[in-house]
């Protein structure tokens, strides 16, 4: 049992950094929409704050990086990020809708499987490309 947690003790961070990370997201997101602000810039600005952390976090605390050029890995933690969520997954959630209808249980189950798709496609490509282990 203990060595199969430390073969994979990457993916358990992983995995606490994705559940802090989306904590944060929709915490800010509703707070911010709370006091007023518009959806798109709750939006805009919590997703900005989680992406931040899940930067710092990654890098630190799951894949304990120490390489100091950090702006190489940012403009790679920022182009795979996005092409998970702004090409994978849209791929995905259309793909899903086009085969099983356009209604909330389609939807729900759409975003369920881009977002498992989006976050194994980050935790190979942060590993391999953007915190190299």
């Amino acid at each position: 049992m203990k060595k199969l947690l430390k073969n994979h003790a990457d993916k358990l961070r992983f995995s606490l950094v994705g559940a802090t990370n989306t904590l944060i997201d929709f915490s800010i997101l509703f707070l911010l929409f709370s006091y007023g602000l518009s959806p798109l810039l709750s939006n805009l600005i919590s997703t900005s704050c989680a992406l931040s952390f899940s930067f710092f976090a990654n890098k630190k605390y799951t894949f304990q990086d120490h390489n100091s050029n950090q702006t190489r890995q940012i403009l790679i933690f920022l182009v795979v990020t996005l092409i998970g969520l702004w090409i994978i997954q849209p791929v995905i959630i259309w793909s899903i809708q086009l085969l099983f209808g356009s209604n909330y249980l389609s939807l729900l189950v759409a975003k369920l499987t881009a977002t498992i798709a989006s976050l194994v496609w980050n935790y190979l490509m942060y590993r391999k490309y953007v915190f190299k282990i």
